[in-house]
């Protein structure tokens, strides 16, 4: 026997001998850079992860799937299709995944004569009912917040949850939350009660965070003045999708992909520096200085559903007398959706739902078994430095436990 076919039976055979396995990469370019926020998914099914700030993924994927197709998409670079099976490395080595680019071409942009950039965004906006759900789903999901003092992160939470919407449609109150959530599992570090904890948000930053899905909440500008500055940028091809790139630079930034087909939003960056006041709290005054947005959808059963979503929020105190910069904060939430189940008859019950105080007074005792199994995002050197900084008294394994 040929030793590369033995080693493909021995990987087989190691693959069926479990209910789930891992399957390791890293995302670059042509250059061999690394690719942060590539979405990864078994095509035909909702089961997907991201590649975190240095590309790197892993997959905890069920052994069923193992002759599926693994894709990888990212803005900007052609998609990216292989065989599981083909992908699988022993001895926990990483799959190196390439991606070429794809040309963002203004000539292209056949809409440009007939539509001007504004017209296209309002149109994608008035097309939200059409494009994204209409009927109730169940989504599972990841969701994490990291606080930095100072440039030094002192707290993490990270929580496993079960979302379930009824449709997409406009809601009435803006501030109430359509989105009923189940906190499955969850885990702090012991920084998120230090004296410090104070001058972070305090409420449920989860909540806050699905409250700010501009899409969700139709939270665009409905000025005439906006659509008009918005501008084309090019045309690209996103997700196996042609899309429309627009941008807007003005009181704030915001990029926006919209597909060419259907006006469907795939994609939109949204950053505001303009500062605003928060709040005086012990002889010092935050001052919100900027605030990023990440949003990425992806097509279930021709319906658009939420991907993947990122806050960074920065916020600056200064002395109240003096108006001397004192240190500076900053909160980091991201909240992954690896799984939707468009047919689910479950619902999550009141005594489920999640309460609307803060998650580290929900957390429940520490689940080792659940967390190390679970397709969470993958430690990268920023999480590394992360949890250097939390670990510097002892390690987050004993914190989870002790919290």
């Amino acid at each position: 026997m040929k030793p590369w076919l033995l080693l493909l039976l021995l990987a087989l055979t190691e693959l069926t001998s479990a209910q789930k396995f891992s399957i390791l990469g890293k995302v670059v370019d042509g250059d061999n850079r690394s690719l942060s926020y590539a979405t990864v998914t078994i095509s035909k099914k909702f089961l997907r992860t991201t590649t975190n700030d240095q590309g790197e993924f892993a997959f905890q994927i069920p052994v069923e799937s193992r002759n599926d197709i693994l894709s990888v998409t990212m803005i900007g670079f052609q998609p990216f299709e292989a065989p599981i099976w083909s992908l699988f490395q022993s001895s926990g080595k990483m799959a190196i995944i390439k991606m070429q680019p794809v040309s963002l071409l203004l000539d292209e942009v056949v809409v440009l004569d007939k539509i001007k950039p504004g017209e296209i965004l309002k149109i994608s906006i008035s097309r939200i009912d059409q494009n994204f759900p209409t009927e109730p789903f169940l989504m599972e999901g990841f969701y994490r917040d990291l606080k930095k003092l100072g440039g030094t992160y002192v707290s993490l939470l990270e929580a496993a949850v079960k979302i379930q919407d009824e449709d997409y449609f406009a809601p009435r109150d803006k501030r109430k939350l359509r989105e009923r959530v189940a906190l499955q599992e969850v885990r702090s570090s012991l920084g998120y009660s230090n004296k410090f904890i104070d001058f972070f948000e305090k409420d449920n930053l989860l909540e806050n965070l699905l409250l700010n899905n501009m899409i969700r909440y139709r939270l665009f500008p409905s000025e005439d003045n906006f659509f008009n500055e918005v501008k084309l940028e090019g045309e690209t091809t996103y997700k196996n999708r042609k899309a429309i790139v627009l941008k807007y630079q003005k009181e704030f930034e915001m990029r926006a992909f919209i597909d060419k087909l259907n006006f469907g939003i795939l994609y939109i960056e949204y950053t505001d520096s303009r500062p605003a006041e928060i709040e005086k709290i012990r002889g010092v005054e935050g001052k919100q200085v900027k605030v990023k947005r990440i949003i990425d959808f992806s097509y279930l059963e021709k319906k658009l559903h939420l991907n993947y979503f990122k806050i960074i929020s920065q916020v600056n105190w200064y002395d109240i007398e003096s108006g001397k910069l004192k240190f500076e904060t900053e909160l980091e939430r991201e909240l992954l959706i690896y799984k939707i189940d468009l047919n689910s008859k479950k619902r999550i019950t009141l005594e489920e739902k999640m309460k609307s105080y803060g998650l580290q007074y929900q957390d429940q005792s520490y689940n080792q078994k659940f967390w190390s199994n679970f397709n969470a995002i993958k430690a990268s050197p920023l999480d590394k430095k992360a949890i250097a900084d939390l670990e510097r008294e002892q390690p987050l394994e004993k914190q989870f436990q002790m919290d």
